[in-house]
């Protein structure tokens, strides 16, 4: 599989275990999914929304419009409204990687950074880095869907592949 099939894969994956994240979050309510939790965002929608804010950051810097949004805001309070922002980003993620070609994939993007200076990263390094990044915020996430009452969720890359994606 060559970087851009990779990275398609990556984005389809992406927003599959987001919705399974979503569907997991819809069985709480407003109580439960902004109770303070144990975390580096410290409520479920405060994480769901740093990974959307994070996501239109790279996206954007990605496609030559680069957003200014601080990495806590909270861009959507409620889970309806969340969740169709968060389906959107997704399908934005989507259509970005479905035309990416492998000379684009291959340069590098000088940018600003929230917290530091300027950067200049190849383009593969930051486009890893995003779908990375919302792992990592999803295992946080998963971790306080569990300590909510939820069943452990599973949505890691290879039951996308074997249910989806094989």
């Amino acid at each position: 599989m060559n970087g851009v099939a990779y990275f398609q894969r990556m984005a389809r994956y992406n927003a599959w275990a987001n919705q399974h994240v979503l569907d997991a979050c819809a069985g709480l309510g407003a109580g439960d999914l902004d109770a303070p939790r144990a975390a580096f965002f410290p409520s479920i929608m405060k994480t769901l929304n740093h990974i959307l804010v994070a996501d239109r950051l790279w996206l954007g810097r990605l496609i030559g419009a680069p957003e200014r949004l601080a990495l806590d805001t909270v861009l959507h309070a409620g889970l309806g409204e969340f969740r169709a922002a968060r389906e959107a980003q997704d399908a934005k993620i989507i259509a970005f990687t479905e035309r990416l070609d492998t000379d684009t994939l291959a340069t590098d993007l000088s940018y600003q950074s929230m917290l530091a200076g300027a950067y200049t990263l190849p383009r593969e390094v930051i486009l890893a880095h995003m779908f990375n990044h919302q792992t990592h915020h999803r295992g946080q996430l998963h971790s306080m869907l569990i300590e909510a009452g939820v069943k452990p969720l599973a949505i890691d890359l290879v039951y996308y592949c074997l249910e989806v994606d094989a």
